[in-house]
């Protein structure tokens, strides 16, 4: 009897130790004018206590997200109410997929494949049951990262903006043009601009191979390098009858070329102003007094878009953009670094551009 005490005893010690994971916290802020650096992340291990509270899991991680809008929250104010900024050595979160290894919460059990917005940056991580969302992963084939691009809020994002902001008119000879199209968002919205109804689709990107991946895998009928001469004289030459639709991830100068050749009553799709976010100016930054111009006498519509907003319509589009994937319609390419190590130095790359298509970390396998 006082055998079996003592090993009950050892066992309840042993649950309750803790196991050493590996997090990313935030060293220092780059400056609201500044530009990320892998200094400004700090790789760090800490213990992670085993027990679980009611509604808790605990999960390994699979995959991080590193997006462009994450540059706003490296600032103490990140300048929108519906995202936080980081906290100085405190981990870090984004978009994240994880497997449930252990649960005591009613509805996840272990084996389930979950997500959240705010997944930490973090090898292993103890969450709670009702901040994450269970994963099928038959809608994408077992491409577990697609959840976080194609089949995810990106995806939703391409999708939902230009069906809501671009104003899409089957057969009515419309040109959309898709600025910084090679990066996660741009290569599917260019994409769905053309499932959508547009007859002519135009990307702009940062170098020759992305151009030449835009024309040959993802469908796009011209493609133009924005570093090269003359960007505005080549626009007019593949859109010679004008811009109809704009989806526009970057902001800044190349946003005013095309606007400058847009039709009248056409529609801009703002996502993003990516050449804008190293700069401590408001969001949506301010346009150039030409630019406003035009917009009022063209009477050009210029709202911003929240995928947010339209959460009632989500289930329906990731369910389109499952066909579309499944059904080989939709492509889809992904830039993936591995190791938690990297998660930083993924982030500083895709900020200047080095990603084609969505870029992911994966932090261990499945």
């Amino acid at each position: 009897m006082e055998v079996s005490y003592v090993q009950k005893k050892r066992k309840n010690t042993k649950a309750l130790e803790s196991m050493k994971v590996k997090r990313v916290v935030l060293a220092s802020r780059p400056g609201n004018d500044g530009e990320p650096a892998t200094e400004n992340f700090r790789l760090e291990e800490t213990d992670l206590t085993e027990e679980l509270m009611d509604g808790q899991v605990m999960t390994k991680t699979l995959y991080i997200s590193v997006d462009p809008y994450l540059r706003c929250r490296m600032n103490e104010d990140s300048g929108a109410d519906y995202i936080q900024s980081w906290k100085i050595s405190k981990v870090l979160d984004s978009g994240g997929i994880g497997v449930v290894e252990q649960s005591r919460h009613g509805h996840i059990k272990p084996g389930d494949i979950v997500t959240s917005f705010n997944w930490p940056w973090q090898t292993k991580c103890v969450l709670e049951g009702n901040t994450l969302t269970k994963l099928d992963p038959s809608l994408v084939d077992g491409n577990l990262s697609h959840f976080l691009g194609a089949v995810g809020l990106t995806g939703l994002t391409a999708f939902l903006g230009v069906k809501e902001k671009g104003h899409v008119i089957p057969g009515a000879n419309q040109t959309m043009v898709v600025s910084g199209a090679a990066g996660a968002c741009g290569s599917l919205a260019g994409q769905i601009g053309r499932f959508l109804g547009c007859s002519r689709v135009v990307g702009i990107c940062g170098t020759d191979e992305k151009c030449s991946l835009l024309t040959s895998d993802f469908g796009f009928d011209a493609a133009l390098n924005y570093k090269e001469k003359g960007l505005a004289d080549k626009l007019r030459e593949c859109c010679p009858e004008g811009v109809d639709v704009y989806f526009d991830n970057v902001g800044g100068e190349i946003s005013d070329v095309v606007i400058s050749q847009m039709t009248k009553n056409s529609h801009i799709v703002l996502c993003g102003q990516i050449s804008q976010y190293n700069k401590d100016v408001p969001y949506p930054p301010p346009l150039h007094p030409q630019t406003e111009a035009n917009l009022k006498e063209r009477n050009i519509t210029r709202e911003r878009f929240m995928v947010l907003n339209y959460a009632d319509q989500h289930e329906m589009a990731i369910q389109q953009l499952s066909q579309w994937l499944k059904a080989g319609k939709l492509k889809v390419k992904e830039t993936v670094v591995h190791g938690i190590e990297n998660t930083a130095g993924a982030f500083v790359s895709m900020m200047k551009g080095g990603n084609i298509g969505k870029q992911i970390v994966q932090i261990s396998g499945y």
